[in-house]
């Protein structure tokens, strides 16, 4: 396992992250044991999760899978050999999160009950990445085109940082980042953080993969100047770079079949692209798996890629994926791919 810097904090990740956002909801306690125990058997020493998961989100299952990994800690007595991250809810109409009921919005007050939740769950006393899971602005995300200027209010950048930092001097918190945010996002906040001392970003945690290589376009350069590494989410595009959602298939078990919701890889575009990389594979003897897995892993802005799974033969093959070697032939092939499918799935 190779083990990379996390920004600038000192803290050294597996290049392997660990998703989580399917315990409490396709998976059970046990089974959420039973996949961290197996890659951190393997090597792995970084955990994602959210206080939004399990996946979708609804009140009935917020915070389950944070409180699986508390459950997970208390029981293996293990917590310090693991870099814990976590995420806040960023601006939405969702109403259950907090105890009076009010819409999520990355406030201070919203910001100290969600660490309080957040710690108590996961059974420790602190986190090392503490993530804003999407802005408080109001940005086209997820499968979205193009750009609107709203025009509304949004938490100043300034004053997230010194809710942020509160916590970081209190110990509840070591470090910060962002998720799903854009280049000028993460550049206010280095700017903020600078100019007031506050806590660095150390880390966005955005969605790349074959089908949407975006990162690219101008938050790469920013990542490696700025040393503020992509933590890679959807490398396998919601499953859809395994090929078992082709021609319309729908796998008894899989998360497009139980809940819908795939509509960022489903874009006009997207079935041509996905047959594209999947022949690319196949031509170059790789299973559809390991391209898609060690294209991310071998990009140099990329400091984890962050595998799921909902099963432990699943979560054995994506992670013994990394461990085929990368080459000026296949570099050749998925630049080739984005030449003709650009990123149909932003």
């Amino acid at each position: 396992m190779e083990y990379l810097p996390l920004g600038r904090t000192g803290l050294k990740v597996s290049a392997i992250g660990l998703g989580t956002m399917t315990w409490g909801q396709q998976n059970t306690e046990e089974e959420g044991h039973g996949q961290m125990d197996y890659a951190v058997g393997r090597g792995v020493n970084f955990i994602d999760t959210a206080e939004l998961y399990a996946i979708p989100p609804k009140p009935r299952t917020q915070g389950a899978t944070e409180s699986i990994i508390g459950s997970w800690f208390k029981a293996r007595k293990n917590r310090h050999d693991i870099v814990l991250a976590t995420k806040i809810a960023g601006r939405s109409a969702m109403n259950w999160f907090r105890k009076d009921g009010v819409p999520t919005r990355l406030i201070a007050s919203q910001i100290d009950e969600a660490i309080e939740g957040s710690l108590k769950r996961l059974q420790t006393d602190y986190i090392d990445l503490y993530q804003l899971h999407w802005p408080d602005r109001r940005l086209t995300l997820w499968g979205g085109h193009g750009f609107k200027d709203y025009a509304q209010d949004f938490t100043p950048f300034e004053v997230t940082l010194e809710a942020l930092g509160k916590h970081v001097e209190k110990g509840n918190i070591r470090h910060i980042g962002v998720s799903n945010e854009t280049a000028w996002g993460v550049m206010r906040f280095l700017q903020e953080a600078q100019k007031s001392g506050g806590p660095r970003i150390a880390s966005i945690q955005n969605a790349y993969n074959l089908l949407n290589r975006t990162f690219e376009t101008d938050l790469a350069e920013m990542s490696l100047r700025e040393d503020v590494g992509l933590l890679a989410y959807s490398p396998l595009g919601q499953g859809f770079l395994t090929g078992k959602y082709q021609d319309g298939a729908e796998p008894e078990g899989a998360r497009g079949t139980l809940f819908g919701r795939m509509s960022r890889y489903e874009s006009v575009g997207a079935q041509n692209a996905i047959q594209a990389c999947l022949d690319c594979a196949a031509a170059h003897g790789l299973s559809p798996v390991q391209l898609a897995l060690k294209f991310c892993d071998s990009r140099p802005f990329v400091t984890s890629t962050l595998i799921g799974a909902t099963n432990m033969a699943q979560l054995k093959t994506d992670m013994d994926a990394f461990d085929i070697a990368w080459n000026e032939t296949l570099e050749e092939a998925v630049n080739t791919l984005n030449d003709v499918h650009r990123s149909p799935c932003p």
